[in-house]
């Protein structure tokens, strides 16, 4: 093996242990994030159950109605803010890393496991390459 072979198996190695230390530092906070919003989705949903089966809420004002069911409107206003601010992003996060780090790897016939580890796929065959032409 020549030393610029060497070095590029070297380069390889470290590229992948920091793309696996990456995508394994994401993996506790979109955890908290996703439990963050199932918690938060769930006491919403509930809260609309209950809003939505009292009998009360076609007979007063929408203001009082939502006012009378806190917990909704609390809950309600906290997930807005949450998608305002970028939950939905933060909870694919490690997906996200992965599929634009398999575009760019894709040019070089590589590609990465959802842990990060690389993949290199078999050289294509001149065979291939002819057929593509016909």
């Amino acid at each position: 093996m020549s030393p610029s072979e060497t070095s590029a198996c070297e380069d390889l190695k470290a590229f992948e242990r920091r793309l696996t230390e990456v995508i394994a530092c994401l993996q506790p906070p979109t955890l908290r994030w996703r439990l963050l919003l199932g918690v938060t989705s769930l006491v919403t949903f509930v809260g609309a159950f209950y809003w939505l089966t009292d009998p009360r809420t076609s007979i007063v004002p929408l203001i009082e109605s939502l006012l009378n069911h806190s917990i909704f409107t609390i809950s309600t206003i906290v997930l807005l803010i949450l998608f305002m601010f970028g939950i939905h992003k933060l909870v694919i996060a490690p997906q996200i890393i992965t599929s634009r780090t398999r575009n760019v790897l894709a040019e070089f016939n590589m590609s990465c496991d959802e842990t990060g580890k690389l993949i290199v796929r078999p050289r294509p065959t001149n065979n291939a390459r002819y057929m593509d032409m016909s």
